[in-house]
């Protein structure tokens, strides 16, 4: 009977070690959070969005985007398919969610009550060398042509799934942010009819692992359209620079040479005037 009794205390132990345990895994996952910070920015058009896990900032996302989504209409014989574009940018106001990791995470933005939602996955890996880098890997865009704001008249009106194959993008060095004011542009591919859907960020710095301060990113790593169009600014101040260094080096040698070669006094060719000096 006493082996029955401890037996039965065991078990009472180990299921209210297994609810504390769940209780304890259901804080931490709640404790990962989404925050809008888009009101931090002066660009109107620039959405900033963290992920917190811990309340530790673990990504963060600042850029403007602009959507181009192809959609169909019906034409006015009531037989035909049109084309049409809906053109619109991600609000500040979005709703944001994350997970975050040592090697994968992913940033989830969500507005017009679930109307829209962008998808970003990023992941870690060892390139040549043992250089480790980071990189987008996937971009998903869901979007609902029933929404009239963005789809006027559209065809069959329902929610489609857009994304990315085989990506490999903004590749930037382990411990770096991605900095890049220049438009970057991607394609998805949607499930509507394999119509191409096209996302252009811009104004970007991006960070998804290594974040060493709370909300602060870390060292950007500028794309090279960035470094290009640096070099073309530079390069003309650059080149006017030299120009005048020459010129001024020019000058001054001939003021040098003028100088030396000055009138001297002109001695006598002949010899018997010597004798009268």
């Amino acid at each position: 009977m006493g082996r029955l009794s401890f037996s039965t205390t065991e078990s009472a132990r180990l299921l209210l070690l297994a609810v504390f345990g769940v209780l304890t895994l259901s804080v931490v996952l709640a404790e990962q959070e989404g925050e809008n910070l888009s009101g931090l920015s002066n660009n109107p058009d620039k959405a900033i969005f963290a992920v917190r896990e811990n309340g530790t900032t673990c990504l963060m996302v600042e850029f403007a985007v602009r959507f181009l989504v192809p959609y169909d209409v019906l034409a006015l014989n009531g037989i035909d398919l049109i084309t049409e574009q809906a053109a619109f940018t991600l609000p500040r106001g979005a709703e944001i969610e994350g997970k975050c990791g040592s090697t994968e995470s992913e940033i989830h933005i969500t507005w017009k009550n679930n109307a829209y939602t962008l998808r970003i996955y990023f992941s870690k890996e060892l390139r040549e060398k043992g250089i480790e880098v980071w990189k987008i890997s996937k971009v998903q865009f869901v979007y609902d042509t029933s929404e009239t704001s963005h789809f006027i008249n559209a065809y069959n009106p329902g929610k489609h799934t857009a994304s990315t194959h085989h990506l490999s993008a903004l590749v930037t060095p382990a411990g770096q942010s991605y900095v890049c004011s220049a438009q970057q542009t991607l394609t998805l591919i949607s499930s509507d009819h394999q119509k191409g859907i096209t996302v252009s960020m811009y104004d970007v710095q991006i960070q998804p692992f290594d974040i060493a301060s709370d909300f602060m990113f870390s060292e950007p790593y500028k794309c090279i359209t960035d470094q290009r169009e640096r070099l073309e600014e530079t390069l003309p101040i650059i080149l006017g620079f030299i120009l005048a260094l020459i010129i001024i080096i020019t000058v001054t040698v001939y003021h040098f040479h003028l100088k030396l070669t000055a009138v001297q006094p002109q001695l006598p060719r002949d010899r018997s005037m010597y004798k009268n000096m």
